[in-house]
């Protein structure tokens, strides 16, 4: 082989190896920019899941909203500040009895399943007028929202009538209805819906399901339990006949069963 061909030979070879090393170059340029871009994205990806994680944290949960609330509003049927004041009977009616409730409490299931209807009763007869307070204490002490949920939707049965509130409630605290003290059965909308079945005014009531999903009266029920928390009972259930505490046979206790509530009951109303 000649000295020009192999200096030749020599040339080209440089060439294509020149030639590789550029195209290989130009690879892992662009594969290097393809992982910075891709890597980009990933941090915004991740900053933005982040942003709109926080986003979300920092919005207000649908109690504190209600607790924020400029206005309240109230269910019919109510009465004085942000309609804190429920009373329910015959105009004519001398004598008030105030009771005290917190939708939770497994003691005020029991009360009612006891003397429920008795109340009723005697209201339909004039006998005295019934002020009702809710109460909402056990959401903060076992936690949850089932008080202030039920109580929200007692509001929304108080807005159809006075007749089904009472009904409904009854449904509420009823035996097959009234949950254990540690579940919150109550703070389920489709829950609360589901037992409002049971009352006629309310059964298949559309304004009444809204108000309930809608969370409507969530306010209210937050003031109406503030006044609860503001006034002198501390427990529930808890009665009063013309703001006079009623107690059992043992002097302290509420008037549980049915012998001891008609004969507190009597005792007040000659009072």
């Amino acid at each position: 082989m000649s000295a020009r061909n192999n200096q030749a030979n020599k040339a080209a070879a440089r060439e294509r190896l020149r030639a590789e090393r550029e195209r290989q170059a130009k690879k892992d340029r662009t594969r290097r920019q393809v992982i910075v871009a891709l890597s980009i994205v990933a941090v915004l990806a991740v900053a933005g899941g982040v942003g709109y994680g926080v986003m979300r944290a920092n919005e207000p949960s649908a109690w504190e909203a209600a607790k924020n609330a400029k206005q309240v509003v109230t269910p019919a049927n109510t009465e004085g500040k942000d309609g804190t004041t429920v009373v329910i009977g015959k105009k004519d009616a001398k004598k008030t009895l105030e009771l005290y409730e917190d939708a939770r409490c497994p003691v005020c299931a029991s009360f009612e399943q006891a003397n429920g209807e008795t109340i009723l009763k005697d209201v339909d007869a004039g006998k005295y007028k019934l002020k009702y307070v809710g109460a909402a204490f056990i959401d903060r002490s076992i936690p949850g929202e089932g008080s202030r949920n039920a109580l929200s939707a007692l509001g929304a049965a108080l807005d159809v009538s006075p007749e089904a509130f009472l009904e409904y409630k009854g449904a509420l605290y009823s035996q097959k209805n009234h949950p254990a003290e540690q579940d919150d059965k109550f703070a389920k909308d489709d829950y609360l819906i589901k037992v409002a079945d049971e009352v006629d005014a309310l059964k298949g009531n559309k304004e009444f399901q809204q108000n309930v999903q809608d969370g409507t009266f969530d306010a209210w029920a937050l003031k109406m339990a503030d006044t609860f928390d503001k006034g002198d009972v501390k427990g529930t259930p808890a009665l009063k006949m013309d703001g006079k505490t009623l107690t059992g046979s043992d002097g302290e206790n509420p008037p549980m069963t049915p012998e001891e509530f008609k004969t507190a009951i009597e005792k007040a109303l000659k009072s």
